[in-house]
């Protein structure tokens, strides 16, 4: 991992077409720019997170579906 400190409005570029700009910077929150093509996903962590959890859960309730099925199947 790569670790900078930045100052408000100071950039970093990653490879030749996504910039970051440091917007902002009040107290614990810092408020970031990203430039990037339109078919680059940027999602909030905990937004991936949510979607990760989602997903877990509905393949666990489809597996339990599932089984419900064989077993009123083998009946």
């Amino acid at each position: 991992m790569l670790v900078l400190s930045r100052k408000s409005n100071d950039t970093i570029h990653i490879a030749d077409n996504i910039e970051i700009r440091i917007l902002e910077i009040k107290g614990d929150t810092v408020r970031i720019g990203i430039e990037a093509p339109k078919s680059v996903d940027i999602l909030r962590g905990e937004l991936v997170q949510s979607i990760t959890d989602t997903n877990t859960e509905s393949i666990t309730l489809d597996a339990n579906i599932f089984t419900q099925l064989l077993k009123k199947d083998q009946s």
